[in-house]
This record gives structure tokens, C-alpha cells and sequence, in this order.
């Protein structure tokens, strides 16, 4: 079904498609529309799930976990500080195995107060053991939502998928949903494995008190399967695209000149911008500059999933290259862009720097990624913010 509606709404609509038991959330800005409708979708008869109202997006958080362990499949959104009220209840649903779904409309964090988009919040808990997902659009962001549920309730992970608040919750633009059919050949009715969920009949404990003997073999088992959970992300959305014919099965794309010597690296809605800004550089005479017309063309990796990190995946698309600029809409206060703190940590020959932009919702124009083009051929390797 091709329509042309606002982002959060699109969302919903898949989210609703999935058939999840139990829906809860907690309205924050920019997240709140995708809530909205799905109350809305429940309160017209065109939704089957369970709708908790929550009085904190920590409870919400609680309240998936509730439904989550006692075998039914279970959705939740939030924002900014929403999400990091959560944190505590993130680490449990990981450590627990459990296979919720959440979006994370991005949003900065206060203070001071901002309720526009970067990637701060997402970024401050990405170490809370989720499969991490960033939509760099619309289209992207409701085929992300199928995948999600199918890959945690197989690896038994939870999944956040990570869209750009207001540049693409509240941005009205062409999409397409998937047809109930196919979608429900895809992704069944949720039926959890015997043992994994609370039951009255088989009694059984969820993140109970682990000693010093045991709790460190457990969390390794969670690396280890996040690890594994490539493989599966990857398998996934290679079915997806087979049978609706759209989407993609790397958890990175290049785009641009193959042979490229200067690579963009960033994540999200700001690739769309790289890419025109791309698109123009490698047009012959679009440089005023002498030295920016001599320096080679441009690509850029576009990274759609932040954990697991793709390691394989973006040494190879990014080990031919010579500069290497990572444009991060977050910052690890003291050091640099956590994005590009994870690129430096792979074995590459070219340089690689730092460049913090779109704070708070400035806006990252196509002159600006210009402007980091030529930055990044200069002698200086300090972070900059543009």
C-alpha cells in the first residue's frame, strides 16, 4: 500500500501490522505521535493488542518487561530523556533476553532543554546490551520495524530502532507498508519457546541473583550472541527484500565513487544530505577550490546498524580510503563522536577524524559537508564541531 503520510503515523502502522500483545508508552516530544496513533488505532477496534497506559516511560519500560516474560510480544517507544529514564529497565530486558521492540525518536538531551533531534540519547545507552538499528528514512525505518521483532525473538535480544526526531517522525512523505499477506507469512504469531517465559503451570525464575561465579559467563553469553545476531540481522533482511522486493541485507551501505580517497562515515536521516553533497563533488568543475578539484572523488558508509558494530563490513568499504571524515550527531563529552571513537578503533590505513555537527537540531547543510571535505585533507586531527 503506497501513501503518503507523516513518518511517526507510518511507523504505527507497521508496528500495529506486527501484532503485538501489548503496546505501552509514556508521550514525550517527538515520540508522541507514534503513541497517539496507536492509541488511537485501539481505541477505533483496528488494533488487537493490550494498550498500558504508563505514568513514566521507566514504568512503560517495566510494564514491556511485565509482558514480555510472560510470552507475548511487546512494543514500546520513547525520547531523549524518556529513554534515559529507562536505563535501569534497558539493562534488565537485555540481561533477561527478552525480545522487545522500541523505537527511539532521536532527540537531544538537556541541559539545556532542546527538544530537536541528534543522536545523544541512543548513543548515552548503547552499551545496555539492544540491537541497535538507525533509519536513514522513512521507508527504512517502518521495513526496519519487521526485521526487528523476527530477529529478537529468534536471537532473544531486544532490538531499538533509531529514527531522527521531527526530520522524519513528523516529515509527510511517499511510503509504502507492507501487504498484511506477505507481512504475516514473514513474521507469524509470536510463540515463545517452552522455558523462556513465565508460566504458573512451569514455574520458573527471570534474571535472578547471579554470584561472581556465574554473573560474568552470562554476560559473555550475551556478547557473544549479539556478536551472532549479525549473521541473523543480515539473513533477515535478505528475506525481507525478497519478498517485498525493497530494502537491503548490509548493515552498512556505500554510496558514491567506489575508488573514493575520501569517505564520509555517519548514521541516520543526515545521509540523505552526505549524499547530495557527494553527488556534487564528484561532478567535475562543482569545486571552486583547485585543491578540493585535485583530491579525489567522494563516498560515503552509510551505517545502519551501531550494534552489533559491523566490523567486517565497514573495514572493507572503508580500508581503500585515505581521509576519512565520521560525522557524529552525538559527542562523548572529553574525547570525540562516539561513532567515530568505534571507526578509529578498526585497522585502517587512512586517516581518520572527527567531526561533531547537527546538535540540538542545527542543521547539517550540503555546503557543510563541503566544508568537512576539505577539512579533512588538512594537517589538523583534532575533533572539530561544524
Amino acid at each position: 500500500m503506497k501513501l503518503c503520510i507523516e513518518g511517526s503515523n507510518a511507523v504505527a502502522r507497521v508496528v500495529n501490522m506486527c501484532k503485538p500483545g501489548v503496546v505501552s508508552a509514556y508521550p514525550i516530544t517527538p515520540q508522541t505521535h507514534i503513541v497517539e496513533d496507536l492509541s488511537k488505532f485501539k481505541s477505533d477496534g483496528e488494533a488487537d493488542f493490550e494498550f498500558v497506559r504508563s505514568e513514566s516511560e521507566f514504568a512503560a519500560a517495566s510494564i514491556v518487561l511485565g509482558s514480555s516474560a510472560s510470552g507475548v510480544r511487546s512494543y514500546t517507544a520513547t525520547s531523549s530523556q524518556g529513554l534515559l529514564l529507562m536505563t535501569e529497565v534497558l539493562f534488565t530486558i537485555a540481561g533477561m533476553r527478552l525480545p522487545v521492540v522500541m523505537t527511539c525518536a532521536n532527540r537531544a538531551v538537556s541541559a539545556p532543554i532542546n527538544i530537536w533531534n541528534d543522536q545523544q540519547d541512543s548513543m548515552t545507552v548503547r552499551d545496555s546490551g539492544w540491537i541497535m538499528l538507525y533509519a536513514r528514512d522513512n521507508q527504512e525505518a517502518i521495513d526496519m520495524h519487521p526485521v526487528a521483532f523476527k530477529v529478537a525473538e529468534q536471537t532473544k535480544i531486544p532490538v531499538m530502532v533509531n529514527m531522527d526526531g521531527f526530520v522524519l517522525t513528523h516529515t509527510y512523505e511517499g511510503v509504502e507498508l507492507p501487504d498484511v499477506p506477505n507481512l504475516n507469512k514473514y513474521l507469524p504469531k509470536y510463540e515463545p519457546e517452552e522455558g523462556q517465559y513465565l508460566d504458573v503451570d512451569n514455574p520458573k525464575s527471570l534474571g535472578c541473583f547471579a554470584t561472581p561465579e556465574h554473573y560474568q559467563d552470562i554476560r559473555k553469553d550475551l556478547f557473544d550472541d549479539l556478536e551472532k545476531a549479525k549473521k541473523v540481522l543480515k539473513t533477515e533482511f535478505a528475506n525481507y527484500k525478497k519478498l517485498f522486493n525493497r530494502g537491503t541485507n548490509e548493515l552498512v551501505e556505500y554510496y558514491g565513487d567506489k575508488k573514493a580517497k575520501t569517505v564520509f562515515v555517519a548514521m541516520g536521516s543526515v545521509n540523505g544530505t552526505i549524499s547530495q553533497a557527494v553527488d556534487e563533488l564528484n561532478e567535475s568543475g562543482k569545486h571552486s577550490s583547485p585543491r578540493l578539484r585535485m583530491s579525489g572523488k567522494a563516498g560515503v558508509v552509510i551505517v545502519k546498524c551501531f550494534r552489533p558494530f559491523p566490523v567486517e563490513e565497514l573495514t572493507k568499504h572503508l580500508s581503500g580510503a585515505k581521509y576519512i571524515a565520521v560525522i557524529d550527531k552525538s559527542v562523548s563529552l572529553g574525547k570525540e563522536g562516539v561513532l567515530a571513537t568505534e571507526i578509529k578503533s578498526l585497522s585502517l590505513k587512512g586517516k581518520v577524524q572527527s567531526f561533531i555537527g547537527g546538535l540540538g537540531g542545527r542543521d547539517i547543510t550540503v555546503e557543510g559537508v563541503k566544508g568537512i571535505y576539505g577539512k579533512v585533507q588538512g594537517k589538523g586531527g583534532k575533533t572539530v564541531f561544524v
